[in-house]
């Protein structure tokens, strides 16, 4: 059974946990710590969208096309649709020669509420470029189209965009990626299940490009500093991974998937980070990243990530989220 990773407080007694898996590796796929089953295999979603970003930089598909560092910051995002995100992601599809109806990521409406209520008082309404995944989206566009092929349902696992995407992926995290391990992800491209340990070991690689071939050593060094440079572009006002990368600069990358996954790099100390709460929950998730990364790199994560306060309706503190015994163990 995995680990209880945080404990849910109201009047000083324990109301609900959150149980979860955390692999800390090295380069080598050596163990730093673990809790809980980290050779279960877990769909990544969303953590993994710098991963996915390699081939787009390693190929010279950004340079051909001459995308900036912000929009590279993009690609790796899940943002909550506000302007300056639409306006890089609507640049990226220019660039490729083409415009929103390119993007097979589905419609939603800006995730950030204050982005949706500005759109909605506007008279607007939300496109695929709102969706949360648009960056990544115009990255596989752009690759597509800078190296000749018709991005017309990229998405599919069979496309030749798609199948440069999932190369990749399986060679970081060193796990075979096929029909038997794949599903849907909520913006329809392919994901995949893979071990908490493999992507534990993708990302201590991508912080140090320990193993890669040099072309991709160096893409990997310039997707993380794009994202040093403009972390806001990978999620936005409030959002966990935009804050803790600001706080840490370049001793931190770190991301958000979903339903409960969170991934890291320290490339200073050489290390990948992957977590997931068994139930989906995001908070427990981030709780956990913000109390891993200060293990191994002391206080930085602003107070609201490391010591959440829960309030009712009336802004009463009722009680908090904390880290439970096994995260709190010593170094």
């Amino acid at each position: 059974m995995d680990s209880i990773l945080v404990e849910v407080t109201r009047g000083g007694r324990v109301e609900s946990v959150h149980r979860g898996a955390v692999a800390v590796v090295d380069a080598d796929g050596k163990i730093v710590f673990a809790k809980g089953d980290i050779d279960a295999a877990v769909f990544p979603r969303s953590a993994v969208k710098a991963l996915q970003a390699l081939p787009l930089v390693e190929s010279g598909a950004a340079d051909r096309l001459r995308l900036t560092d912000a929009e590279l910051a993009l690609v790796c995002s899940s943002h909550g649709g506000e302007p300056e995100h639409v306006a890089a992601a609507e640049s990226m599809l220019r660039k490729a020669g083409q415009d929103v109806a390119t993007l097979e990521c589905g419609v939603h409406w800006p995730s950030l509420q204050a982005a949706a209520l500005a759109l909605a008082k506007s008279g607007g309404t939300a496109t695929p470029l709102h969706n949360n995944c648009s960056g990544k989206h115009a990255g596989f566009i752009c690759l597509a189209c800078a190296s000749g092929d018709d991005p017309t349902g990229y998405v599919r696992p069979e496309h030749k965009t798609m199948q440069r995407i999932t190369a990749a992926l399986s060679d970081v995290t060193q796990t075979v990626l096929d029909e038997r391990n794949r599903g849907i992800d909520g913006c329809s491209i392919p994901t995949f299940a893979i071990p908490l340990r493999a992507l534990a070991l993708g990302f201590a690689k991508f912080g140090t490009g320990a193993g890669f071939h040099p072309d991709r050593a160096a893409a990997a060094v310039r997707i993380r500093a794009a994202v040093m440079e403009h972390p806001f572009m990978v999620g936005g006002t409030g959002r966990f991974d935009t804050e803790v990368m600001k706080a840490f600069g370049a001793r931190v990358f770190a991301k958000t998937g979903a339903e409960g996954v969170y991934c890291a790099a320290l490339p200073d100390l050489g290390l990948g980070i992957a977590i997931k709460c068994d139930d989906g929950a995001g908070r427990a998730a981030e709780l956990a990243t913000a109390t891993m990364i200060e293990r191994f790199l002391g206080d930085g994560v602003p107070a609201r990530w490391k010591n959440p306060v829960l309030r009712n309706w009336n802004g009463i503190e009722v009680g908090t989220l904390r880290v439970a015994s096994a995260l709190r163990a010593h170094k």
